[in-house]
């Protein structure tokens, strides 16, 4: 029986893909970069820290790691809080909602730096569900590497098994298989270069879900 969800954020909770491409496009613009989209679709579910990393191994940017990531998120930050159209996933609240309701423990475990992640709790009223918070910048590796995973793991209290993920990015379902845990692929109807085959299943609207589907999950 499933005792716990973890939830990716950026694609699965919130779209905040296209302002997060919009809002780094520009960053990597200042920088001088022409980051293509083939090489930009292998960032996605990795920390800013890591995606600095490879930015810099790719490019060959020698300003300091800690300069860069600051000022990707002060980019971020500002297409953040200009976009007013931004909203949660469809029905994504709605089972959050359910799945609370019914005692099931809820955690995230995003790439997201903390910055981002509680910018996006705040504004949609989302702290008091979830029982942790888990940001990539706190781990060496990014997703597909399985830490960010194990960790939401041990925090949930049950084990791997009594865990699910629901992941849209092909390294955070590499990451949850990595770590043992059943991975429900996310895919929204835009068009995506996510490859989510590797999930245990694949879903594109959260109405598809519910505590009592969740639950039974073998």
């Amino acid at each position: 029986m499933i005792k716990a969800v973890i939830f990716d954020m950026d694609g699965v909770v919130v779209d905040t893909e296209p302002l997060s491409h919009r809002a780094n496009k520009k960053f990597y613009e200042s920088l001088g970069l022409d980051v293509t989209d083939d090489v930009y679709s292998t960032f996605i579910g990795n920390s800013d820290k890591n995606i600095i990393q490879k930015i810099k191994n790719i490019y060959g940017v020698d300003t300091d790691e800690a300069v860069l990531v600051a000022q990707g998120l002060e980019y971020y930050c500002q297409e953040f809080d200009a976009d007013a159209t931004l909203e949660l996933m469809p029905g994504l609240k709605n089972l959050v909602i359910d799945l609370y309701n019914n005692g099931m423990t809820i955690l995230l475990a995003s790439s997201s730096s903390k910055v981002k992640i509680e910018r996006v709790f705040n504004r949609f009223g989302l702290n008091q569900y979830f029982s942790h918070k888990i940001s990539g910048q706190d781990f060496e590796f990014s997703k597909p590497h399985p830490a960010i995973f194990l960790d939401a793991v041990a925090k949930s209290g049950f084990t791997a098994d009594e865990c699910i993920v629901i992941e849209d990015s092909t390294n955070g379902i590499k990451a949850a298989k990595a770590a043992g845990i059943y991975c429900i692929g996310y895919k929204s109807e835009e068009e995506s270069l996510q490859d989510t085959s590797l999930a245990d299943e694949v879903i594109t609207d959260f109405s598809q879900l519910s505590f009592e589907r969740i639950r039974d999950i073998k």
